[in-house]
C-alpha cells in the first residue's frame, strides 16, 4: 500500500496533524531510489512509481526533508535503504536512460536537523541480503537494533552499520 499518493499524504497530512513537541518521528523507506536524469534530484520510488514519470510518481527527497523540518518534533530519525545514484542495486531509471548521472542532489543541504542513515550515498549502490529478504542496509539494522537491545543512538547504530554493509 505504499503509493505515492499514501507517502504524500501521511508525510503531508498526517504526520502535520499529529507530531507534537515531544514527539520522536522516524521515517523509515526500503525500495528503490532514482534520480532524475535532467536535474540529478534524487527520489524514492514507491512500489507504484514509474521512473519514467520521477515527477509524478515519485516522492522527491528535498520535499522529504523540507516536510520532516517543518514538524515541532524533538526527535527527527530517516533510516532509507534505497539508492539514488541509478548506476544499480536498488535503483531504478527509465528505460532508455543512460545508467550514470554524474551529480546526484540528495537534499543533503535541506537534511536539516533530521538524523539521517542512508544506505548509500549519491555515488553509491545499495545490495540484497537475497537469503533474509531484505537490503543489506535493512538488514544490518535490525541485527543492530536488536543487538543494542533498544539502547542503540544514531552514532552507535551508524558505526554498528558502516563496516558491516560496506563489507558487504
Amino acid at each position: 500500500d505504499a503509493t505515492v499518493g499514501k507517502l504524500r499524504g501521511f508525510i503531508e497530512s498526517w504526520l502535520a496533524k499529529n507530531v507534537k513537541p515531544d514527539s520522536r518521528v522516524l521515517f523509515y523507506f526500503s525500495g528503490h531510489g532514482a534520480p532524475d536524469p535532467a536535474t540529478g534530484q534524487a527520489y524514492l520510488v514507491p512500489w507504484d512509481g514509474d521512473a519514467k514519470f520521477l515527477e509524478n510518481t515519485a516522492y522527491p527527497l528535498k520535499r522529504l526533508y523540507a516536510k520532516l523540518n517543518a514538524l515541532p518534533a524533538k526527535e527527527i530519525i530517516v533510516a532509507m535503504d534505497a539508492c539514488f545514484s541509478g548506476a544499480g542495486g536498488r535503483s531504478v531509471i527509465a528505460r532508455g536512460t543512460r545508467p550514470h548521472v554524474s551529480v546526484v542532489d540528495e537534499g543533503e543541504a535541506s537534511v536539516g536537523r533530521a538524523a539521517v542513515l542512508a544506505a548509500a550515498g549519491a555515488d553509491e549502490v545499495t545490495g540484497t541480503a537475497e537469503p533474509q529478504g531484505h537490503g543489506l542496509f535493512t538488514y544490518f539494522m535490525l541485527k543492530g537494533l536488536n543487538a543494542k537491545k533498544g539502547a542503540a543512538t544514531v552514532a552507535a547504530l551508524h558505526q554498528y552499520l558502516l563496516p558491516r554493509v560496506s563489507d558487504e
